[in-house]
């Protein structure tokens, strides 16, 4: 499955995006739980959050929760990441990445639990 991020911006304190996640190739995102990483400049990847492949189940960091919401429509073959109440701190680059097996259930953010990965999409939080 090939994977591509979009919908990041600029926006001030307090604002809100919401990122989208599409999919395309053989295999779709109905069966595909999808997780949500970002990077900001001289940091390490941060896992933020994920869905399982029945976008019933959630999981959130910490420092996201109440914050951002990830829900998946799988007839668009899409997963989106509603982001409010934005910081400075949640600048970075998003990156949105599949599960690697069928039906996989909710991931804490394992490295080894994600194949495809997309480009990622801008994040800048600033006054």
């Amino acid at each position: 499955v090939q994977l591509q991020a979009s919908g990041g911006g600029s926006v001030q304190p307090g604002g809100s995006l919401r990122l989208s996640c599409a999919a395309s190739g053989e295999r779709t995102l109905r069966l595909l739980g999808v997780g949500w990483f970002r990077q900001a400049p001289g940091n390490e990847r941060e896992f933020v959050a994920d869905i399982d492949w029945t976008g019933g189940h959630t999981y959130y960091i910490d420092s996201v929760k109440g914050r951002f919401s990830v829900s998946k429509d799988s007839s668009k073959n899409t997963v989106y990441l509603q982001m409010t109440g934005l910081k400075p701190e949640d600048t970075a680059v998003y990156y949105c990445a599949a599960h690697k097996e069928d039906f996989g259930s909710i991931s804490p953010g394992r490295t080894a639990d994600f194949g495809s990965w997309g480009q990622g999409t801008q994040v800048t939080v600033s006054s």
